[in-house]
């Protein structure tokens, strides 16, 4: 038995009507490029955060980092249910 329902993804009427227009006339699918992103601005993400880690290292005290590493240390080795 799954944990959870799965759900569909949920499509509009006139989406589905368009699909059936298209499948009466015999016209393919559209294709669009899925999972397709703008280089630039992937480019310009990863600028960021190859930055981000060393500023906020830098402007955290010790103390605070300290707290940050603990918490994520118990966050990581927490037991699942």
């Amino acid at each position: 038995m799954p944990k959870r329902s799965s759900k569909k993804a949920q499509r509009d009427v006139n989406q589905i009507a368009a699909d059936v227009l298209r499948a009466a006339l015999g016209e393919p699918e559209p294709t669009t490029p899925k999972g397709t992103k703008n280089p630039a601005a992937v480019a310009l993400g990863r600028l960021g955060g190859l930055k981000g880690g060393k500023a906020r290292a830098a402007s955290l005290s010790k103390s605070k980092r300290a707290e940050i590493a603990k918490k994520a240390a118990l966050a990581r080795w927490k037991s699942k249910p």
